[in-house]
């Protein structure tokens, strides 16, 4: 598989120009940034949280850890984790796990952890287990500039 059709049509509307980086296929976004050679603090992964009807996508950096009471407090509604379900449903062109962290792709809000505003590279899934999308920081952040921005994670 390669870069998710509905991923590459957004950042090619948007113009937004970036390399794939291919990395031996793995299971997390920790294993992903061992085998890439590329530091974790540059990865951004992806969290869904929703509450059955509406989704938002958290994106904190690969070394960090999603506060959900955090989250909690900046949502209208409860939320809990998505289901692989969901996640299939929500994201049907990326194989499961592998969730790029521009929601409004697909029409789901994002939240963006700031500790990600100061990173001059940034790389994230591409859809697969086995390919990055490498991008510059601004970029990223254009890219994500009308969603909530608030401090969402802690390292761990």
């Amino acid at each position: 598989m390669s870069i998710a059709v509905t991923l590459r049509e957004h950042l090619e509307m948007h113009g937004i120009s970036y390399d794939i980086v291919p990395h031996p296929r793995t299971t997390s976004s920790m294993k992903t940034a061992e085998a890439s050679h590329i530091p974790g603090d540059q990865i951004a992964k992806s969290v869904v949280v929703g509450d059955g009807e509406h989704y938002t996508v958290v994106v904190v950096p690969a070394t960090h850890r999603v506060e959900l009471g955090t989250v909690h407090h900046h949502m209208p509604n409860h939320v809990g984790l998505a289901t692989e379900e969901e996640l299939a449903r929500l994201f049907f062109d990326c194989e499961p796990g592998a969730i790029p962290p521009i929601g409004a792709a697909y029409g789901i809000d994002t939240v963006l952890d700031d500790v990600l505003l100061d990173q001059r590279d940034i790389y994230f899934e591409a859809g697969d287990h086995e390919e990055l999308i490498h991008i510059h920081g601004s970029e990223f952040v254009g890219l994500l500039q009308n969603v909530q921005t608030y401090r969402c994670s802690h390292h761990v």
